[in-house]
């Protein structure tokens, strides 16, 4: 109900078409108000059944709403694992699509970090289960990857690393398991990544060789330089390795998706203070030569995780349709650093979902 609230007024606003004017004019609806670079089929946003995955899936429960939807599409969405945890759970891939412009998106690298997982899961739906013509053309023009809940072991326990007790060195907590999320650099063989969740992810990758890597994390609460509080944050690569090719599709990419989080979730977007190596995987898939982002959404009270799972569900919609008809690839990459720099922490704030931050 929430979601189609907020459709409504979004459509009483003017901020997006409605889909009988959107879809005579083009086979893919867009904005008519919002910017030139965010283009959303406003269809999508009220598909996926509102009981189709909580806000903190089990590994369980994340298998059972994807079989749900690879059902409901008829094989339109196609499931796959890519590896097993240290506890051999699956690593869980879904596909949408078959066109040349490969897309991932990866979520709950950090097991404590949940909410970008029930997102992917209602775009799964919505952008999978519904057979219309636009639909078709979306699948004709990209190939979407989602990696759906990167950290199972970690997930079970609400907790940031992977499961390993024998973890050790950097990035690692002893007894507990390592950071997946510093475990993705490019300079490193493959076979002697100690981590099977990373090993995986880059072995997809150099599978497929994606144009754009999004990866979903969350963040702590803080204070916008103008005195509202942070929502979501972003970035792109920031390693000096990273060409500038990549650097400057992913400052597009990033561009791309402040907009729809900021005009169509109305979300308060800054800048992620995040670091330069070459082990995260912001960075690394920029090394590689991806447009590369990271979104962090803030680990707000829990009448906004709707509203949080919202964003990230409209950041990989918008940026699917972007890739699809390539208005992604027109955004201005100097608008990038507008995007204000994120603020102190929220004094006293609560955490809701998390147990720890950075990601």
């Amino acid at each position: 109900m929430r979601w189609k609230i907020a459709t409504a007024v979004l459509l009483a606003a003017g901020l997006i078409a409605t889909p009988g004017a959107a879809q005579a004019a083009h086979p893919a609806p867009s904005l008519t108000a919002l910017t030139n670079t965010a283009p959303i089929n406003t269809a999508l946003t009220d598909t996926a059944p509102t009981d189709l995955i909580s806000a903190r899936p089990s590994p369980a429960e994340v298998g059972r709403a994807l079989a749900r939807i690879a059902k409901a599409s008829d094989g339109r969405v196609r499931l796959g694992v890519i590896g097993r945890s240290n506890e051999g759970r699956p690593l869980r891939l879904a596909t949408v699509g078959h066109g040349r412009t490969r897309l991932l998106y990866v979520t709950q690298q950090h097991g404590d970090e949940p909410l970008g997982t029930p997102a992917a899961v209602r775009a799964l739906w919505a952008l999978g289960v519904p057979n219309t013509p636009w639909h078709r053309w979306l699948g004709s023009q990209v190939t979407l990857d989602v990696v759906v809940q990167a950290n199972p072991d970690g997930a079970v326990r609400n907790q940031r690393f992977n499961h390993d007790p024998g973890a050790s060195g950097d990035y690692a907590e002893p007894g507990v398991g390592y950071d997946i999320n510093r475990f993705h650099n490019p300079l490193t063989p493959i076979e002697d990544n100690p981590v099977p969740e990373s090993r995986a992810v880059l072995r997809h990758w150099h599978a497929t060789h994606p144009r754009v890597v999004i990866d979903y994390h969350m963040q702590g609460r803080y204070l916008q330089p103008d005195g509202r509080e942070t929502t979501a944050s972003l970035l792109w690569p920031t390693s000096p390795l990273a060409p500038s090719a990549a650097v400057t599709a992913s400052r597009r990419l990033a561009v791309r998706d402040y907009d729809a989080m900021t005009g169509l979730a109305g979300a308060n977007v800054t800048r992620y203070p995040g670091g330069d190596y070459e082990g995260i995987a912001r960075n690394a898939y920029g090394i590689l030569g991806s447009a590369s982002l990271l979104v962090e959404l803030s680990d707000l009270p829990a009448e906004q995780v709707e509203f949080q799972i919202r964003t990230a569900y409209l950041s990989m919609i918008a940026t699917a349709q972007g890739a699809a008809d390539g208005s992604l690839w027109r955004a201005d990459p100097a608008r990038a650093d507008t995007v204000p720099e994120r603020g102190p922490a929220l004094p006293g704030a609560a955490s809701t979902l998390l147990r720890a931050d950075a990601a």
